[in-house]
């Protein structure tokens, strides 16, 4: 008698019917700052009510201070933390399920700079499971929007060693030591951890990160908060943290592809493509790990075999492992970060 055995696609079909797991739309977890301003709303249609100040929109958190809720669908009010507990590999891998466990590994946000951000630096896996036992933080920024004019740091512009930087993060005179770069949308960069940078004034940008909220802030311009409090410094830490003998280079060149994948950025923590389409395409997703969307540009519709969602600039759609195949189907077109972990 011939035995049939179940392939993984298979497996993967009953476990989705199973769980009814689908692409998944967050509830934005809202944060105002010093810097913040109104584009979260004017240009990505958030719900930031009268808030004035918004800078960041968290779409993707698993951080117990910041977990998101889902917006939609049966899944609605539960919360990222409490689908990896129930759904696991099912949800994010086999693989990665193995290697994080009941933590998920990444952070996507939106951030809105009306003015200058802090100079600052993230530590990496090692310094920031030493002191806060956390993971470190390598992020990419994708500029949706920047005025004209606007720039950003990333990097130092010279070699510098660890006594120079002492030196100047202690008297505040380090703007000379920056790289400085003019933006506009669709521009790219990356910035594992280690490096010193800051988002300039008029920046809209799309930021996928570690699961980590760990931040050394070097310079602040002097500002105060609405009590009167300067916002401290951590120049120790940036110390230990700074990485002086990296590559600095950190704009990332790329050649748009039409209809297909352009690979941005690949790292042991996140890969990151570009998606620029004007017409339906399938994507693949037969690896061991979730997808997520970022639309920067557009719209579209996420056909997934048992319904579809629809999609808008400013959305991110978590999509669970279990699913292997989705049509993306538009009418007008659409550009948007697609990431995962291989």
């Amino acid at each position: 008698m011939h035995i049939c055995h179940p392939t993984k696609k298979d497996v993967n079909i009953i476990l989705r019917k199973m769980t009814n797991l689908y692409p998944l739309i967050f509830n934005g977890i809202y944060k105002d700052k010093l810097w913040g301003g109104q584009k979260l709303f004017s240009h990505l249609g958030k719900d930031i009510s009268l808030r004035t100040r918004c800078g960041e929109s968290w779409e993707l958190s698993g951080l117990p201070s910041d977990d998101s809720v889902v917006k939609h669908g049966a899944l609605a009010g539960r919360s990222l933390s409490d689908l990896l507990r129930d759904y696991r590999e099912i949800l994010i891998g086999k693989s990665l399920y193995a290697r994080f466990g009941n933590r998920f590994p990444l952070l996507v946000k939106f951030i809105d700079a009306q003015d200058d951000l802090s100079i600052q630096v993230h530590p990496d896996d090692v310094l920031a499971g030493m002191r806060h036992d956390s993971p470190g933080k390598t992020e990419m920024w994708y500029v949706i929007q920047a005025d004209p004019g606007a720039t950003l740091i990333a990097g130092f512009n010279r070699p510098v060693s660890a006594a120079l930087c002492r030196d100047r993060f202690a008297t505040g005179r380090i703007d000379d030591l920056l790289n400085r770069h003019p933006v506009a949308a669709g521009d790219v960069f990356f910035l594992p951890a280690g490096r010193v940078h800051a988002i300039g004034k008029g920046v809209l940008i799309a930021e996928i990160q570690q699961a980590s909220d760990v931040t050394y802030r070097i310079h602040d311009y002097g500002r105060v908060d609405a009590h009167g409090r300067r916002r401290a410094l951590e120049t120790d830490n940036a110390i230990a943290a700074l990485d002086v003998g990296a590559d600095q280079d950190c704009g990332i060149p790329y050649q748009e592809i039409l209809n297909g994948p352009t690979r941005l950025v690949q790292c042991r923590h996140f890969t990151t493509d570009l998606l620029a389409c004007s017409e339906t395409v399938v994507r693949n997703y037969a690896f061991d790990s979730f997808v997520i969307h970022v639309c920067v540009q557009g719209s579209y519709a996420i056909d997934y075999g048992q319904g579809r969602l629809e999609v808008r600039r400013g959305d991110c759609v978590l999509i669970p492992a279990a699913i292997e195949s989705v049509h993306l189907e538009t009418e007008s077109g659409f550009k948007l970060l697609e990431c995962f972990i291989v």
